[in-house]
């Protein structure tokens, strides 16, 4: 189960950050050309903040099943001192919490704004600092964290 849970979760990360990656410069274009927002931006961006709670529900399952936590839930104290272990126990998890909760707060204020350069502006700032905080987290090969793990 852990197996497959992870590499759904890695599968989700890529669709994910090509959507929010859309989405941002999409979001972009809109505010800085002073475009109407069209169904097809709505669109885009329903789909980005789908996936990316698709992967935080993933994230929360395989969060659960997963041995490193497990071995960091079993001593707090030397799971702190380790960085690879105090980064899947706490800093991964928080941080993509507070990305995907600013994704889901920047397209509910989107909503309620009436003019359209708002409304990409309000998208583009809250799902591009989404997008930082993502990519930041994220366990890269060419990190110590995402040695050995690969791309997929």
């Amino acid at each position: 189960m852990y197996t497959g849970l992870l590499h759904t979760h890695s599968l989700v990360r890529w669709i994910m950050l090509i959507l929010l990656i859309l989405t941002v410069l999409r979001s972009y274009n809109g505010w800085k050309s002073k475009r109407t927002f069209t169904p097809s931006d709505k669109k885009l961006v329903l789909f980005t903040l789908i996936f990316s709670h698709v992967q935080l529900l993933i994230g929360f399952l395989l969060y659960m099943v997963s041995p490193t936590v497990k071995s960091a839930m079993n001593d707090m104290g030397a799971a702190m001192k380790d960085k690879m272990l105090r980064f899947y126990a706490v800093e991964h998890i928080i941080i993509m919490i507070i990305a995907i909760l600013l994704i889901t707060i920047g397209n509910a204020m989107a909503k309620r704004t009436t003019n359209d350069s708002d409304r990409f502006k309000k998208i583009f700032i809250y799902f591009f600092i989404g997008l930082l905080l993502i990519l930041v987290s994220i366990p890269w090969p060419f990190q110590m964290v995402g040695a050995g793990r690969g791309w997929f």
